[in-house]
């Protein structure tokens, strides 16, 4: 992979650790029950695939 693809898969990488971030807050201080499950769940699977998306990028 060419170094200009590494910056923008970091890129995704890091934007989706701040989405996931940003959900997660929210998901604990406004929300309740089903919802406070379902939105942390999809913070989970942001993280992971920014996760996988960092790793990429360093490799």
């Amino acid at each position: 992979m060419d170094p200009m693809s590494k910056m923008w898969v970091s890129f995704i990488g890091i934007g989706l650790m701040v989405i996931a971030a940003l959900i997660i807050t929210f998901a604990r201080t406004k929300t309740k029950g089903g919802i406070r499950l379902i939105l942390t769940i999809v913070a989970i699977v942001l993280l992971i695939y920014g996760f996988v998306c960092g790793l990429l990028a360093i490799t």
